[in-house]
């Protein structure tokens, strides 16, 4: 059987070698609590500690300032609930206001969506058609009553990167401005990075972030582990009851194992992330002019320009997306249709919405997402299969 090609590094990347190695001792010889007092316990600790140190000098932060959870959606709840939660108690003197993008992850937007209905003001920032959303129109959408932002770094389904060091300097003025009046409520500033790290700088004091969500099994490490970087004197509350791990702020066994290799893949991720990214923006930048050559009527949602190196997000107007995706996976190519996490819906992607993009033609476009471990062996390989495909399914489509 052929080897099968991976394109959906987007959705989740094989467990490096060198991280797998690093994690093997900790499941069955270092296999201590690390809460326990014993050797045990402690010798689990002491890599609990390495790992944190590791994520806190790839983000340029304190290790007090890093929060070991399961992943970036329960990072992304802790952010906002959390936040919100403190606020709360310590009270706002009026109604509060949030503000989120209409292109958010789920683990934001239905956050967003229960406090809506708890009566908070939201507002969803919309994007231009490049998927980008607009700095006047973030800076008018602060109210007096703002206190919370949430803005994904990079877009999970086109790859667009949204201007967070610039968001973050909007919000620092207004902050500025509002200690110097009788307006207190500080506007505290979230970023969901979790497809950033790869490609991006993550420097939360470059950026003028207050939090920053990851996740493991983005960056060649472990599923089921990710972290939440809370800047010192952020407001923040526990959602989890039952524990008194992570500084009371997130209840639950520490996943030791999958820490350490978090804590190796992000410093795989630091060491060579310059060489990946030259490597595919290449193969990616190929593929998308070999696919403009060789098939007629195609639209590249992703704005290259300003995207990460992996997204290819293309729409192949007149087949189906999905047909797309198992004829590829019948021959041995993995794709997406959009976001893995709303895989199974049939809805037009709410993103290529967004932007603009019309449903019968958001439901033709499929996500090829590239990774280091790419070639261009497999790039050639699928313009192969690719073409025939596409002429295939347009044959087949109802003719109106």
């Amino acid at each position: 059987m052929p080897k099968r090609i991976y394109f959906d590094h987007s959705a989740t990347t094989p467990v490096d070698k060198a991280v797998l190695k690093a994690m093997m001792p900790y499941f069955s010889k270092i296999y201590g609590n690390p809460s326990s007092l014993h050797n045990f316990g402690q010798a689990a600790l002491a890599a609990v500690n390495q790992a944190r140190e590791k994520t806190a000098e790839f983000l340029n932060c304190e290790p007090s300032e890093v929060i070991f959870t399961s992943g970036a959606t329960e990072a992304d709840n802790l952010a906002i609930f959390g936040v919100v939660g403190a606020l709360e108690k310590n009270g706002y003197g009026e109604k509060p206001h949030i503000i989120t993008s209409a292109i958010e992850h789920p683990a934001v937007l239905e956050p967003f969506h229960q406090l809506e209905i708890r009566g908070f003001g939201v507002t969803y920032l919309p994007v231009e058609k490049n998927g980008v959303i607009n700095l006047k129109t973030f800076r008018k959408a602060i109210k007096d009553n703002t206190v919370f932002v949430s803005i994904m770094y990079v877009n999970s389904e086109v790859g667009s990167i949204q201007p967070i060091k610039a968001m973050g300097e909007i919000i620092k003025e207004v902050n500025l401005a509002r200690a110097k009046s009788d307006n207190k409520n500080k506007i505290y500033f979230h970023t969901d990075a979790v497809q950033a790290l790869n490609f991006l700088n993550c420097d939360v004091k470059y950026l003028g972030v207050d939090l920053l969500s990851l996740s493991g099994h983005k960056i060649y490490g472990p599923k089921g582990v990710g972290a939440l970087f809370i800047k010192r004197g952020t407001p923040t509350r526990g959602v989890q009851l039952g524990g008194h791990h992570e500084k009371n702020l997130r209840s639950g066994t520490l996943n030791v194992a999958g820490i350490v290799g978090l804590g190796a893949a992000i410093k795989i991720c630091a060491k060579d992330k310059k060489k990946n990214n030259k490597k595919i923006i290449q193969l990616r930048d190929k593929f998308i002019a070999e696919v403009k050559r060789l098939i007629p009527k195609v639209i590249i949602n992703t704005d290259i320009k300003n995207a990460t190196p992996s997204h290819a997000n293309i729409s192949f107007i007149g087949a189906e997306g999905e047909a797309i995706l198992v004829a590829l996976d019948l021959e041995g190519v993995a794709v997406s249709t959009g976001s893995a996490c709303a895989s199974a819906s049939l809805k037009a992607s709410p993103v290529l919405t967004a932007m603009g993009i019309p449903d019968e033609i958001a439901h033709s476009t499929i996500r090829f997402t590239f990774g280091k471990d790419n070639n261009a062996m497999e790039i050639k390989t699928a313009l192969k299969i690719l073409p025939p495909l596409i002429e295939k399914f347009r044959r087949m489509a109802p003719k109106l």
